[in-house]
């Protein structure tokens, strides 16, 4: 007859009992309180980006210039680590605290929704534009009518992108007390690690559990507002270039 099982022990089972425990999802400070401040983040951040991003990934888009300048300033703002700007920004007049993380992580969320904006502009149908300014339509009505509407997939898939890396970072947010899932994470190493370590491992699964829905949550938002005859065409595109790296 074997041994039976003991208790579950190790910084696994710890997390699992952590998790399992009532008191740190409702107590002042915990999961429910981290898991709001997080989303509070997120949430201020990617709207910030998108209403720098957007009009000008937009209007570039629609008038056919400056897809160099996009390149430069998605690679620059992807050079740029996320921890350096949360060290810098709280020095500054925003100090320390959740606007100088909203700040860096919008930073971090503009690289991919410019992108996909000035992109998607550049993907509407030739046809469907000279037909719109045949028709005596000006810029203006020409990219709010026809060329956004086209490239609303490609703004979602740009918000999807830049959500999910935004939702992943944001646990950076408590080296500048800006709160979040992160402090959970932070908390445990204020512990010895054979006391903390189970906290930092249910911190890390709450961050990566939340970025994994909003994965999924905006992969369906995606699908749902893309035509199918877009989706067969976005997947062709993107096997081509699937196969054009392999090649290389």
């Amino acid at each position: 007859m074997g041994a039976r099982a003991g208790p579950v022990s190790g910084p696994v089972g710890q997390a699992v009992l952590w998790l399992n425990d009532p008191l740190n999802w409702t107590n002042p400070g915990g999961i429910l309180d981290r898991l709001g401040e997080h989303l509070g983040m997120s949430a201020a951040a990617v709207l910030l980006g998108c209403l720098v991003a957007w009009p000008v990934g937009l209007w570039l888009g629609h008038t056919g210039r400056g897809g160099g300048l996009v390149v430069l300033v998605s690679n620059v703002s992807l050079a740029i680590p996320t921890l350096a700007l949360l060290t810098i920004l709280p020095l500054t007049f925003l100090g320390f605290g959740r606007p100088a993380v909203v700040v860096a992580l919008a930073v971090f969320a503009v690289p991919p929704l410019l992108a996909n904006a000035y992109t998607g502009v550049r993907q509407a149908d030739p046809e469907a534009r000279d037909a719109a300014r045949g028709m005596g339509f000006s810029g203006g009505q020409v990219l709010r009518r026809v060329e956004l509407p086209l490239a609303v997939p490609y703004l979602a898939a740009g918000f999807r992108t830049a959500t999910v890396q935004v939702v992943a970072t944001a646990a950076l947010a408590s080296f500048v007390n800006g709160g979040g899932l992160g402090q959970i994470i932070r908390a445990g190493f204020g512990l010895d690690i054979a006391a903390g370590g189970g906290q930092i491992i249910a911190g890390g699964l709450l961050v990566a559990g939340l970025a994994v829905l909003a994965e999924l949550l905006l992969a369906l938002v995606e699908r749902l507002v893309t035509p199918r005859h877009l989706r067969r065409v976005r997947r062709r595109a993107g096997s081509r270039a699937a196969d054009a790296i392999a090649g290389g």
